[in-house]
C-alpha cells in the first residue's frame, strides 16, 4: 500500500509535472532541440501509461511491481539516460512508421463512427426526454383535475359535517 502510494506521486511529479513544466518552458523559449526531446518523452509516456491500466490489473502483485515502475518512470525521464528518446528512437517510430497507414485508417473509421454514433444517441435522447415531457404534461393535468376535485369535495364534506353545538363563529342559518 505504502510502495503504490508513493509511486502513485512518482509518477505524477516526476512523470507528468515536471515534464508538463520542462514542455512549457521548450515551447516558450521556441529550442527545437528541446521541443523534440520532450514530444518523445510524452509519446512514450503515453504508451506507458495505456500498459500500466493493464499491467496494475493483472501482475501488480509481483515483487517489487511498484519500485521497477518508479524507476522506469526516473529513467524515461533522465537526460543521462535518455530513456524516453531510446525507446522512441529504436521501438516506437519504428512501429508507427510501419503501421501509420492503417492506424491513420483506424482513426478516420473511429471519428465517423463516433460522429454517427452521438447522432443516434442524441436522437434517442430527445426522444425519451420529449415522451417523458408528454407523459410527465398528461400526468399533471389530470393528477392536477383530481387534486382539484378531491380537495373541492373534502371541503365540502367537511363544512356539513362539521356540528353545529360546538362552539365557534357565529353561524348564520
Amino acid at each position: 500500500m505504502v510502495s503504490w502510494m508513493i509511486c502513485r506521486l512518482v509518477v505524477l511529479v516526476f512523470g507528468m509535472l515536471y515534464p508538463a513544466y520542462a514542455s512549457y518552458k521548450a515551447v516558450k523559449t521556441k529550442n527545437i532541440r528541446e521541443y523534440v526531446r520532450w514530444m518523445m518523452y510524452w509519446i512514450v509516456f503515453a504508451l506507458f501509461m495505456a500498459v500500466e491500466t493493464f499491467t496494475d490489473i493483472f501482475i501488480s502483485w509481483f515483487p517489487f511491481y511498484y519500485e521497477i515502475k518508479m524507476a522506469f518512470v526516473l529513467w524515461l525521464l533522465s537526460p543521462y539516460t535518455k530513456g524516453a528518446s531510446l525507446l522512441y528512437r529504436k521501438f516506437v517510430h519504428p512501429s508507427l512508421s510501419r503501421h501509420e497507414k492503417e492506424i491513420d485508417t483506424c482513426i478516420v473509421q473511429a471519428k465517423e463512427r463516433s460522429y454517427e454514433t452521438m447522432l443516434s444517441f442524441g436522437k434517442r435522447g430527445l426522444n425519451i426526454a420529449a415522451s417523458a415531457a408528454v407523459q410527465a404534461a398528461t400526468k399533471g393535468i389530470g393528477q392536477g383535475a383530481c387534486r382539484t376535485a378531491t380537495l373541492r369535495m373534502s371541503v365540502g364534506q367537511i363544512q356539513r359535517q362539521s356540528p353545529s353545538h360546538l362552539p365557534g363563529p357565529e353561524r348564520s342559518p
